[in-house]
């Protein structure tokens, strides 16, 4: 079953790398390793670890969408608990960045809820964490790969509306500082990077 949501991936994968390759040879120069559809093509190419990988459905999974997002984590000092003289933590607070396209087109937003819209199709979904919650740290460097589900009682539309699975793969970033705040007025928004993959179970 999983083989045929890698076999979706496979040819995401090959259609962007093939558009990335076609631009550098149209304009003589080499494939641009910055932009969205590279960072995408290279993020589906990556091993996704058990943790956060797609449940085993009897007909497979396969991608419903595939997005690039760049922007901040941000948090937020608060108080920790029971300490004495008085000392702060950083607390996550809400995503906030841009959605980009293998077109390398900017499409959409990321933001509280967490939520992401597409704003062409005026597509929404919301996630939600699983109980327990599906995630893993594979560098300590940057935030956690997860994996999500829709929220309950809500029901992504437009580009989102099979919707089953909210994967967050290939971060950068993110994490907050390792410098407490000093006082509890304190935010910091922390540079981010990472790839969504929206995917459905098969009927």
């Amino acid at each position: 079953m999983i083989k045929i949501f890698h076999s979706f991936t496979t040819l995401i994968r090959m259609a962007v790398f093939a558009a990335v390759s076609l631009t550098a040879c149209t304009d003589h120069v080499d494939p641009d390793t910055s932009s969205p559809a590279f960072k995408i093509a290279q993020a589906l190419a990556l091993p996704i670890p058990a943790a956060v990988a797609l449940p085993a459905n009897p007909n497979g999974n396969s991608p419903v969408a595939v997005y690039f997002a760049e922007g901040v984590q941000r948090y937020k000092a608060q108080e920790k608990l029971y300490s004495y003289p008085t000392s702060y933590e950083w607390v996550f607070v809400e995503p906030e960045a841009d959605l980009f396209a293998v077109s390398n087109a900017k499409v959409g937003r990321h933001f509280g809820g967490p939520s992401w819209t597409v704003d062409a199709t005026n597509s929404l979904i919301v996630g939600q964490q699983f109980s327990p919650a599906k995630t893993t740290n594979v560098d300590p460097q940057h935030i956690d790969w997860l994996l999500l589900m829709p929220k309950t009682g809500t029901i992504p539309n437009g580009r989102f509306q099979e919707t089953d699975y909210i994967q967050r793969i290939a971060t950068k970033g993110g994490r907050a500082p390792v410098v407490p705040p000093g006082n509890a007025l304190e935010t910091v928004d922390v540079p981010y990077t990472a790839v969504y993959i929206f995917s459905k179970i098969n009927p």
